[in-house]
């Protein structure tokens, strides 16, 4: 137990640090949840390092809208999370290595919270990989009323799959009711995040790529965190929401599916929108002049969302369990 805290009022920030920092599995074997008003489940429920914006538990040095981490070494945030009767914070440590925590809670207390003041509700999840053709939820359906306040999302490159663009995943939003069609649908990943051609390290208020890996070839690297707060264009939702990425590349063909699929005899590239269609060795090479294609791929994403609600209590499962959650991490 972090904070059992009683009473109504308003989280304003958390600060924290762990000993160690900079591990990792570590971060992603800490559990972080918090309960809204005496709630049985939790609102937030998220590896500890991810919560604060650390995709793939890596620390590193940024500041944005709500989070910062001035020296790659402790966790802020300063989303306000009012509550009306109670808010207990609790940290559990589900590794097999012992740690040493320091935090403080900054909240204002005895407030008044009219009918319009919602809960803040935090959810991770991962596939370690996609599924071609399937795009990445990075929040589930839920129902209720709110607003999502935005996500960080971590992509780990197929090791199959290194010698193209991965990014050119349209961002989905569903709201009210949608179903095939998404209320909102983006371009390319790094258009999602406000930059073009690719991505690499950048930090900005709203939107930002924060981790770029040392290994990978190139510009594309093979671990990316990123990130996107919809505070000056804000997403509300009246009855229901729903929120994914596709998980598609793009490449010169000769260039980049090519060169995969000879150093990988057993890979093979689904054709974006074929339905089943995938690209042959002979096919490419009897190209008379190479093109530009986008092609399904299955990479490792995770991703964090973080939105505002007007219950309690959001109806998504458990957190994944830690093994799930400590494999495949970065190394630099």
């Amino acid at each position: 137990m972090v904070a059992d805290i009683k009473g109504s009022g308003t989280i304003r920030r958390i600060w924290a640090t762990t000993s160690p920092f900079d591990e990792p599995e570590f971060l992603r074997s800490l559990k972080f949840e918090v309960f809204w008003d005496g709630a049985e489940t939790p609102a937030i429920q998220a590896p500890l390092g991810d919560f604060f914006g650390h995709t793939f538990g890596k620390m590193t040095r940024f500041e944005n809208v709500f989070f910062s981490c001035p020296e790659a070494q402790s966790y802020n945030c300063y989303i306000p999370m009012p509550f009306r009767e109670s808010a207990k914070l609790v940290l559990t440590n589900e590794g097999d290595k012992s740690m040493r925590l320091f935090y403080e809670i900054d909240c204002t207390m005895n407030e008044t919270h009219g009918p319009d003041v919602m809960y803040l509700h935090a959810n991770w999840r991962r596939e370690n990989f996609t599924t071609a053709r399937e795009d990445f939820t990075i929040l589930p359906k839920i129902n209720g009323s709110g607003r999502f306040l935005g996500c960080n999302i971590g992509m780990r490159q197929n090791p199959a799959m290194t010698h193209f663009w991965w990014g050119e995943g349209e961002f989905k939003v569903f709201l009210d009711g949608d179903t095939d069609v998404p209320t909102l649908c983006g371009t390319g990943t790094e258009d999602f995040i406000g930059t073009g051609w690719s991505q690499a390290h950048f930090v900005d208020l709203y939107q930002g790529c924060h981790y770029v890996s040392k290994s990978g070839t190139g510009r594309h690297k093979d671990f990316y965190g990123y990130y996107r707060f919809h505070v000056p264009d804000p997403i509300y939702f009246d009855t229901d929401i729903k929120v994914q990425i596709q998980a598609i590349g793009g490449t010169m063909v000769k260039k980049g599916l090519l060169t995969d699929m000879k150093a990988n005899p057993t890979v093979k590239f689904m054709k974006a929108g074929k339905g089943g269609e995938y690209w042959t060795i002979e096919e490419i090479e009897n190209l008379e002049e190479d093109i530009f294609h986008v092609v399904e791929r299955e990479d490792d994403y995770c991703a964090t969302a973080y939105w505002y609600m007007d219950r309690t209590e959001n109806g998504l499962p458990p957190l994944a369990p830690v093994a799930e959650r400590i494999v495949d991490l970065p190394k630099d």
